[in-house]
């Protein structure tokens, strides 16, 4: 167990993020399956399409009785019959010097190997038909199993399901999906100045803010918040609550305000209790976030994180994203974009720490790198949150930047 209080780097606690695991897959009706993450590969069953098919309106042709054809010279086929949408092609077979008409995505007949557009044609009369544009094998036709041959894997183990992809695995008839258990968040605000955000403020009085923006964040992250409420500065309910979302069970406990070393910051002194529960970290060596907590039992995370909203939305994207992402089938990283911009002003830091400034972004023109402007206000503000486009990285070994410096931003999602 580490000491209280012990300074460790960011990248010494994305370290300890290694013990954990992704959780169990489950299957998943396809309908229900958007944005989850699969489990394990997915192969096609069948070909798709299951038939040579029509990109076109036109005749379903033997290409060679197109050669060399051309205003001056048409080919000259025999219409012998329609495919119709929904029908069969194969009672359709052609030879020598026929045609049939077909519409886009109708089953090629047997020996067709090409569609002419209807454009390029000219009726003589209810059988015949000019042609005065040759085409080639394969043109303006899908083959049987172009898309996928059966077998061939259609989607790999650790994507994350768009509605393209639901639309190809219901082309396929797969009707349910093996995907990563979406990780459950129990979220409980600490303070005995906390109030619902549905209460009136009496004096010394504030509303929740960090349950309903840490819910957001991890919903954001395709997992399941649970808030439990708000639990006073008082040790006994700050046990039972982080017993109750032991019980639920969840899979990732975030427990806002009391992390520091104030007098009734009671977090550290509850993860220690817990039953089975081994304290991993205490202190991180960035700012804002140095309180933060991290805590063990089994394969279930705690978190303490800072009171200030500001400080707890950097640990969170910092920290608990990449680890919602892990427990997701995930890369175990933010999985936030970031760019390069170069500073409006100097900007000071200290060294031994890292810090992560607001900025917002000014985008570049004609080639000229992106700006990153930071956000000051006091750290109890929340209006620089809302006007902040990202974070700006200064480094534990920099006495901050220069005006003009190219750094780096972890731009907001």
């Amino acid at each position: 167990m580490k000491g209280f209080f012990q300074l460790i780097s960011s990248q010494d606690l994305l370290s300890l993020l290694d013990s954990f695991h992704p959780l169990d897959p489950e299957p998943v009706p396809l309908r229900d399956s958007l944005h989850r993450i699969l489990a394990q590969d997915i192969t096609a069953p069948e070909p798709l399409p299951p038939f040579a098919r029509s990109t076109m309106d036109g005749f379903a042709v033997r290409a060679r009785d197109t050669f060399g054809c051309s205003e001056s010279e048409p080919a000259i086929l025999q219409v012998n019959g329609e495919v119709a949408m929904g029908a069969s092609g194969q009672t359709a077979a052609l030879q020598s010097g026929q045609t049939c008409t077909i519409w886009t995505g109708g089953e090629l007949p047997p020996k067709a190997d090409a569609v002419v557009m209807v454009e390029f044609t000219t009726r003589l009369d209810d059988h015949t038909i000019e042609v005065f544009r040759p085409v080639a094998p394969g043109e303006n036709v899908i083959q049987r199993g172009e898309d996928y041959a059966s077998g061939t894997v259609v989607l790999t183990k650790g994507s994350r399901l768009r509605p393209q992809d639901l639309g190809v695995l219901a082309g396929l008839g797969i009707m349910e999906a093996s995907v990563f258990r979406q990780p459950m968040v129990a979220i409980i605000s600490t303070g005995d100045e906390l109030v619902e955000i549905d209460q009136p403020l009496t004096p010394g009085k504030i509303r929740d803010i960090n349950s309903t923006t840490l819910a957001a964040l991890v919903e954001e992250c395709g997992a399941i918040p649970v808030p439990l409420g708000i639990i006073g500065d008082d040790l006994d309910n700050m046990h039972q609550a982080c017993c109750r979302a032991l019980e639920i069970p969840a899979d990732l406990v975030l427990l806002s305000g009391g992390s520091s070393v104030g007098r009734r910051d009671f977090t550290l002194k509850v993860l220690e209790d817990l039953t089975g529960t081994e304290l991993l970290a205490h202190g991180v060596s960035i700012r804002p976030g140095k309180p933060t907590i991290l805590a063990r039992r089994k394969n279930t995370a705690l978190f303490g994180l800072p009171g200030h909203v500001g400080s707890a939305i950097v640990v969170f994207h910092l920290f608990v994203r990449p680890l919602l992402r892990k427990y997701s089938g995930l890369a175990a990283d933010s999985g936030m974009q970031r760019i390069k911009a170069v500073t409006a002003e100097q900007i000071p830091s200290a060294i031994g720490r890292e810090e992560y400034v607001r900025v917002s972004i000014q985008r570049g023109e004609n080639g000229a790198p992106d700006l990153a402007i930071p956000i000051h206000g006091k750290s109890g503000l929340l209006h620089p949150l809302v006007s902040a486009d990202g974070l700006l990285v200064i480094g534990r070994d920099a006495e901050g930047l220069d005006r003009g410096e190219l750094s780096e931003v972890i731009l907001f999602p």
